[in-house]
């Protein structure tokens, strides 16, 4: 196990041995910082995340908090929930999805993902699996002093991604490669490389995956560009704010327009460095823990409060 992985699973046991009512009792010392931040930022994100607006039933298979275990699989997720729900009584019940959701359930439940639609509300999202998603970098390198090429290394198992590689793999502009064995097409095997490899490069392959595309994140926050469809899925990174081609260059869900944008911003440098700064700002505002950790705690009561749990809710 390496050491940041055994870092990460010693904090999260040792979070857990803390007696429960020790937490219960500091929830109102949490939220009592309220103050301490823009509550205009604080309400429009917690809606986001939380679309709850009317008292809504939780359905048969809620789980009480007291009933997630510590070394419940997948284990990421857990850890991550546990953070927050351990300020919440333990009799409060709640839905839970771990892993790639792309759909929206009958009853609220708490989950990582949800699909981009009019029709999500009661998918709430918490910022979980964090360790994997949210992932930021510090990026040395000036934009004009990249490779002008788009770099793409990524496991190639859906439709979508077959399709791009079948178009692409072979393509000057490109540097593709499929890091999976199985699956996919084992003429655009590549060995994985590092992400500071892939910051070597101006644009930054970004498909989704089962729900989100995972790089999304730290490309963002790097000096290179995001190159991708509109997306259809969001996390707590609220991918559905994204502007095309302000955050991130925009291609067609059939890929078909790739070469003319490259091009575009190959030959238009100020457009693309526009992006660049446009991306690193988005990025900030999942910089400040002390406020992440406000926002996810608000999350949690309104969801509480609107299924009927919880006689407060801060932001009323």
């Amino acid at each position: 196990m390496s050491k940041n992985k055994l870092l990460y699973y010693t904090r999260n046991i040792l979070v857990r041995l803390v007696p429960k009512r020790l937490y219960e009792n500091a929830l109102q010392q949490k939220l009592a910082s309220i103050h301490d931040f823009d509550k205009a930022v604080l309400l429009d994100r917690v809606n986001y995340y939380n679309k709850l607006e009317t008292v809504t039933p939780l359905g048969e298979n809620a789980r009480a908090l007291k009933d997630l275990k510590m070394f419940e699989r997948p284990k990421a997720y857990n850890f991550d929930t546990f953070e927050y729900t351990r300020y919440f009584s333990r009799a409060f019940k709640a839905n839970f999805i771990f892993g790639d959701v792309v759909h929206t359930e009958a009853f609220p439940t708490i989950q990582k993902s949800r699909p981009l639609s009019e029709a999500n509300s009661n998918a709430v999202l918490l910022k979980l699996n964090k360790k994997r998603h949210f992932v930021f970098v510090k990026d040395k390198k000036k934009f004009a002093a990249k490779k002008n090429k788009l770099i793409g290394r990524n496991a190639v198992k859906q439709e979508h991604r077959i399709r791009f590689m079948n178009l692409y793999f072979d393509h000057p502009l490109c540097d593709l490669g499929q890091i999976n064995k199985e699956g996919g097409n084992i003429k655009w095997l590549k060995p994985k490389i590092p992400i500071a490899a892939h910051l070597d490069f101006k644009f930054i392959l970004s498909l989704e995956g089962n729900d989100v595309a995972t790089n999304l994140k730290w490309i963002m926050s790097s000096n290179s560009i995001a190159v991708m469809p509109k997306p259809k899925h969001e996390t707590w990174f609220m991918e559905g704010r994204l502007v095309p081609d302000f955050h991130y260059i925009l291609i067609k869900d059939d890929f078909s327009d790739l070469e003319e944008k490259l091009n575009y911003y190959m030959e238009n440098d100020a457009a693309a460095q526009a992006i660049v700064a446009n991306a690193n700002q988005y990025v900030q505002q999942f910089l400040n823990k002390k406020q992440e950790d406000m926002i996810s705690l608000l999350v949690l009561q309104k969801y509480f409060y609107y299924t009927g749990q919880a006689d407060t809710y801060e932001l009323l």
